[in-house]
């Protein structure tokens, strides 16, 4: 068995997805056919259908793309089975059920942003570096019944800057993430449909909190000031640039209104009561409940994104 022999279905739906679909194309890998999202409606009227973005690079590449709208629908798991795959690799797609999962003889792997067991869910990037994590990864491992518990096959980390947003890891990770799908193909191709792999169980130290990493909603994203000033920074740049983190500001005008953060760094400026807001040439400052964050990128609702300094002289002059 070799790479151009294995035959290979891929799930997925998002940027994050392509990188590993082209490395598997590019790199000569069976990849006969994808299973995506159906077309999502876009516009004012949902009138335009938009396809993911594994659907347009898959057609770039007249690789036979699938999207069922049920995964457990009788005439999608027909033709799912018509292409006889002796593997499934899944990047940022949906759960699946066992009769999808458990189709191909050697099985199906997902690759995971995170070093599990550590951020099971389906925002791993955020919630590590809302957290504050120095370093996070990627995981592949079998798919089972639960989400994100299977047995791990291999992993790779990746160091967190402390000033790093989700833009810059998620880069990162979908890089390294590739590079760990690949790995994993060729063992599996090398041990001929096997390859070694550990219950997640036995890689968690005795006493260690597993922190989960649920999906984000925009009540989520909401900033808590009454926690410290690394606590406030850490949740911006886990949220930034999307969806962005975000809290009420009242305007001199006394109107209040939204504004959301991208951009912000620890100050040694002793803070006032927490969310407070205060502003002087050139600089925004927000207290958290020890220090000041300095804001230096946001954005009014109803507004574009700006620089902190032009908001500021907005409201001086």
């Amino acid at each position: 068995m070799n790479k151009s022999s294995l035959r290979i279905i891929f799930m997925g739906t998002p940027e994050f997805a392509v990188g590993t679909l082209s490395a598997l194309v590019e790199g000569g890998y069976n990849v006969v056919a994808v299973v995506t999202q159906p077309d999502k409606p876009v516009g004012r009227h949902g009138s335009v259908l938009q396809p993911s973005q594994v659907k347009q690079y898959a057609l770039e590449h007249d690789i036979p793309v699938l999207q069922p709208v049920k995964m457990k629908d009788p005439e999608f798991i027909e033709q799912l089975r018509s292409y006889n795959a002796d593997l499934q690799v899944v990047v940022a797609f949906r759960m699946l059920p066992e009769i999808v999962w458990d189709m191909p003889r050697f099985g199906t792997f997902n690759v995971h942003a995170a070093l599990l067991p550590q951020y099971r869910g389906a925002a791993p990037i955020n919630w590590a570096i809302i957290n504050g994590e120095k370093q996070t990864g990627v995981t592949t491992f079998f798919l089972d019944h639960d989400i994100d518990t299977g047995r791990i096959i291999r992993q790779k980390p990746f160091d967190v800057p402390d000033d790093a947003n989700v833009e810059y890891v998620y880069d990162g990770l979908m890089k390294l993430g590739a590079e760990l799908a690949i790995e994993t193909v060729d063992a599996i191709i090398a041990g001929n449909g096997h390859v070694d792999s550990l219950p997640q169980e036995e890689m968690i130290p005795v006493g260690e909190k597993l922190h989960d990493a649920p999906k984000i909603f925009k009540e989520t994203c909401e900033i808590d000031w009454n926690k410290t000033v690394k606590q406030c920074h850490d949740f911006v740049r886990g949220l930034s640039p999307v969806p962005g983190s975000w809290t009420n500001i009242t305007l001199p005008d006394g109107r209040e209104t939204v504004m959301k953060i991208y951009k912000a760094q620890k100050s040694d400026r002793k803070a006032e009561a927490p969310g407070t807001l205060h502003a002087e040439k050139n600089h925004l400052y927000i207290s958290a409940s020890d220090y000041q964050l300095e804001i230096l990128e946001v954005q009014l609702a109803g507004k574009k994104r700006m620089a902190a300094r032009d908001f500021v002289n907005g409201l001086i002059h």
